[in-house]
């Protein structure tokens, strides 16, 4: 069955592998380049979908000096209808809605093939953000265009402990059509539990059936990418910093603790019943950090396909 229709039907243990388009600034042959590379890297891996992320400047969002400067990437719908064409798997192209407007979403919405394509929609970075279509506003003209197509949300551990209403706002999105849901970055495993828990007997409570939650998990090969990870507002633990700044081998110590916290909540997740997948990312653009993260996937391909 593919990734669609496993999706629909609540299916589980979904591996992804994430990727951040080129800058706008290379040219079409240096991006071509750049695809050809990601597909061999990736090649060994049985993946289940590839996932596209779209970059937005979120400064307004955290008033810290960002660790690597901003600089704006391709639409990862164009990046994939350019470069990666002959993609073997489904991709899920994230969209930031509030950088379209409503006829070019509209537009895209329909464009796309249910098969090949999935989409998660973010919304702006703070409320205080300007925005050409607002999340609700794309909900909208998902459900009237493409409802088709299988659309996911955002879902972030690091609030449900703030707010204790992260599960909530999953189900929330839940109604309004979204089939599964990618968290950001996962480094506090206790947070990614508690959001599980929480989110399983409030549908049980409903009689809700839960849908796929897949959690993201990335290396950190030094302390400027831990600094960016803490700007993006990932919480990571005292410990855990501790034991990464303190580290003989920084990227192999985050590599360990990454691969630890996944089995952790496949484990809990398998306990639970909670249909879930694992996506698998870079934040860095250093060679080392790529080649761990595709190690991390290796690893968690087994573990996922016992």
């Amino acid at each position: 069955m593919d990734l669609a229709r496993r999706i629909a039907a609540r299916g589980s243990e979904f591996l992804f592998f994430a990727l951040t388009p080129p800058r706008t600034t290379v040219s079409s042959e240096r991006a071509q380049q750049i695809a050809d590379v990601t597909r061999r890297r990736l090649a060994g891996l049985q993946l289940d979908g590839l996932v596209l992320y779209d970059i937005d400047d979120e400064s307004d969002r955290n008033p810290q000096e960002r660790p690597f400067p901003f600089l704006p990437t391709m639409d990862p719908a164009t990046f994939r209808a350019r470069h990666l064409k002959d993609w073997s798997t489904p991709v899920v192209v994230y969209r930031a809605v509030g950088k379209y407007e409503e006829d070019d979403l509209r537009s895209w919405l329909e464009a796309q093939g249910a098969d090949d394509v999935l989409t998660v929609f973010v919304g702006a970075s703070s409320r205080h953000k300007k925005s050409s279509t607002s999340l609700v506003r794309a909900q909208e003209l998902w459900a009237g265009t493409r409802p088709d197509l299988q659309l996911g949300g955002v879902a972030i551990p690091e609030r449900h402990t703030r707010s204790g209403v992260e599960h909530l706002r999953l189900i929330a999105k839940q109604e309004v059509g979204c089939s599964f849901f990618v968290t950001q970055v996962v480094y506090d495993v206790n947070a990614a539990k508690n959001l599980v828990s929480d989110y399983r007997y409030e549908c049980a409570a409903r009689g809700l059936p839960p849908v796929p939650i897949v959690f993201t998990f990335s290396v950190c090969g030094s302390l400027k990418t831990l600094a960016f990870l803490e700007w993006l507002g990932v919480d990571v633990p005292r410990w855990i910093q501790n034991d990464l700044r303190h580290a003989d081998d920084t990227l192999q110590e985050s590599y360990e603790h990454s691969l630890r916290a996944a089995r952790e909540l496949i484990r809990y997740c398998r306990h639970m019943g909670i249909p879930f997948g694992i996506n698998v990312e870079s934040v860095s653009i250093r060679l080392e950090e790529i080649e761990a993260s595709v190690n991390l996937a290796e690893a968690l391909e087994q573990d996922l396909r016992r």
